[in-house]
């Protein structure tokens, strides 16, 4: 079997391995040294110039589900931690008694444990599935909604995993806390969340005075939104503005920013790239906010 491998970056260390391994079985394999974002960002070029039997994607759970024209394979990578270092998030969640807890991919294996660990603290602890997530209790950073429906009926939300990528991508009104499961250490981050919206909130200000829109569609298969590209022209066009669709595999602020003459982004890719705004030097505005942007735009523009 013809074999193509994909590695995040923090993986592409044990690719020799995994290779060699597979090469011993008998199959024909290959690499993807291309940068891989997520389980939605698979090598479709890659595999469609090998013309692969299968892609065995490492390290996050499955996400695209249909529609490719070979077999993916998502193979998880787990890590393996101390869930008694769950103790230095007890004094911060003193006095809150329904718990929202998530976790990352790496994790999941051992949620129940995590979960077992704070109800005999005490607490009574929710678990939710995103809408992406291949598993409850799952965060991604496109898709914090195993956070935001686990949150209904919770006092507090403690995510557990390594880095704040996928926490500060949660909007609640609740309090958020990281624990890394490494080192011990849980801090709140909902000062961190607001710094981000208020940036969000900005772009938008800032947008009103923009006249041509750039609308963004990757061509990842996860990512692809072809669809909600043109809509969003249209109702750019319609509101009186100007509006193209660019297209790409990813997005590189100098490439794209050598299209002078557009001074505002729509993005219907991954819906963090408007965290990147600075670097890209103009206004990022997510897809999904075009209509509350619209009617700011009115609003402001009535005569």
């Amino acid at each position: 079997m013809k074999l193509l491998l994909q590695f995040p970056e923090g993986l592409k260390k044990n690719a020799l391995e995994e290779a060699q391994k597979l090469e011993k079985e008998g199959h024909e394999v290959y690499l993807s040294s291309s940068p891989c974002y997520g389980a939605c960002d698979l090598p479709m070029e890659e595999a469609r110039i090998l013309r692969i039997d299968k892609l065995i994607h490492f390290g996050h759970a499955k996400f695209i589900k249909k529609g490719l024209p070979f077999e993916v394979e998502y193979r998880d990578f787990h890590i393996k931690i101390e869930v008694d270092k769950l103790k230095s998030a007890l004094p911060l969640l003193e006095g809150k008694k329904r718990i929202a807890l998530i976790t990352t991919i790496q994790h999941i294996p051992q949620l129940e444990e995590m979960k077992a660990f704070l109800e005999k603290e005490g607490k009574q602890v929710h678990v939710g599935k995103g809408f992406f997530a291949a598993v409850p209790g799952q965060v991604l950073g496109c898709d914090p909604l195993a956070a935001t429906s686990a949150a209904k009926d919770a006092d507090a939300i403690l995510y557990v995993g390594d880095g704040k990528f996928h926490p500060t991508g949660i909007h609640t009104e609740l309090p958020v806390y990281a624990l890394n499961p490494y080192t011990g250490g849980c801090t709140q981050i909902n000062a961190e969340i607001e710094k981000i919206q208020k940036r969000k909130k900005g772009m938008m200000i800032k947008a009103l005075e923009c006249r041509n829109f750039a609308i963004l569609v990757s061509t990842k298969p996860g990512q692809c939104a072809l669809n909600s590209a043109k809509d969003a022209k249209k109702k750019l066009e319609n509101a009186g503005l100007n509006a193209q669709i660019l297209i790409s595999n990813e997005f590189n602020p100098v490439s794209i920013g050598n299209f002078a003459q557009f001074d505002c982004y729509i993005n219907t890719a991954c819906p963090r790239i408007d965290e990147d705004a600075e670097l890209f030097e103009r206004p990022i505005i997510n897809a999904v906010n075009l209509d509350e942007f619209l009617h700011l735009y009115k609003q402001t523009h009535k005569n």
